[in-house]
């Protein structure tokens, strides 16, 4: 049997980069599958060239034709580089539908990466509050994002909507993986960190105190890169095996988170690591305003940053628990992870 052709979009990114070295590690001696990569024209895409990957070079990711073309030559896709860019997606899935229209036994599958902040809620503005805790397994989250969409847009919400949607015009199967906050430092082979601890920390640097939204109680779940990427690779090879158990199209959301914080957990994470580093004179934390939230971590957008770092999103990863998932990072893990994310920024920026 041929291998699958699976192709990984943002791999020169944390979540793409980790996913790309863990499927590399655990499938070139079983040869299950190809895997090819899509990059922008620069050194970065030389790096994999290099190690005997194909590379789909791209301008950008509003290069649609040539996104679409490289989809089409692919069995599978794992696109990572952007949750909230519409047009990729669709230019992804139409590839696939391509291939798929010339060559009627080509099994081909969509997975898209997103985020829990298309379910959280406005407790600081007050202008929509979520009490309720959601699971990915016998609800119906699609309805629930065409409502919230209806109410509120937002872009990475909107993304997924047009995900499932072009999956079933172009008969595509998708599946969409929607994750907490992602913590740990990545094994890709450039960027090893998340965006929201990192833009904290360094705001913590310039303003010398860690700092929180309001009362910092919002609640979120967290899930490691490498416990992440070990789930994309169950949610892969539950379709190059056959198995098909994952579900797709409307019913195909899925969640990872496998523990839970607050917003004000985070600043004193970042406050105690901090200090340990010589980077802040002391650990304690202070409340801040959304609209200084946002000027300081999200450029001034104060729907990303109430979204983002300051609301309640909390999920229940069922499905993936029952497909044999098994998650072995602990709250313990993440309250280290500050340090060493804190580490690994400060080795990446010489300047701060």
């Amino acid at each position: 049997m041929s291998p699958a052709k699976v192709l990984i979009t943002g791999v020169t990114g944390f979540i793409g980069g980790s996913i790309l070295s863990h499927l590399l590690s655990r499938s070139r001696e079983s040869g299950q599958l190809e895997i090819s990569v899509l990059a922008r024209n620069d050194n970065r895409a030389k790096a994999y060239s290099s190690e005997n990957l194909n590379v789909y070079v791209i301008r950008d990711l509003d290069d649609y034709a040539a996104i679409k073309a490289a989809a089409a030559e692919n069995d599978i896709v794992i696109h990572t580089a952007s949750g909230y860019h519409q047009g990729s997606a669709r230019a992804l899935i139409e590839g696939l539908a391509v291939r798929k229209s010339k060559d009627a036994k080509a099994q081909v599958y969509y997975i898209h990466t997103s985020g829990t902040s298309n379910l959280a809620d406005h407790p600081i503005s007050g202008t929509y509050l979520e009490p309720r805790e959601f699971s990915d397994k016998n609800e119906d989250l699609y309805t629930y994002l065409k409502i919230r969409e209806g109410i509120e847009q937002y872009a990475q919400r909107t993304t997924d909507l047009v995900v499932i949607k072009a999956g079933k015009e172009g008969n595509v199967p998708t599946t969409i993986i929607m994750s907490p906050t992602i913590y740990g430092v990545g094994s890709g082979k450039f960027n090893r960190l998340t965006i929201q601890y990192p833009r904290q920390m360094k705001a913590a640097m310039e303003g010398g105190r860690a700092e929180y939204v309001g009362d910092g109680q919002g609640v979120w779940d967290f899930v490691h890169i490498l416990d992440l990427a070990a789930l994309y690779e169950i949610i892969l090879m539950d379709w190059v095996t056959g198995q098909r158990a994952v579900p797709v199209g409307e019913t195909g959301i899925l969640f990872s988170g496998t523990g839970r914080f607050t917003w004000k957990e985070v600043a004193e994470g970042i406050g105690k690591a901090g200090l340990s580093l010589g980077k802040l004179e002391d650990a304690e934390t202070r409340s801040i305003s959304l609209e200084e939230a946002a000027n300081k971590w999200v450029g001034g957008d104060k729907q990303l940053c109430e979204l983002g770092f300051a609301s309640n999103a909390r999920t229940t990863a069922e499905i993936g628990k029952e497909l044999g998932w098994k998650p072995s990072r602990t709250r313990k893990e993440w309250e280290q992870s500050f340090l060493e994310e804190f580490k690994e920024l400060l080795k990446k920026d010489d300047s701060l």
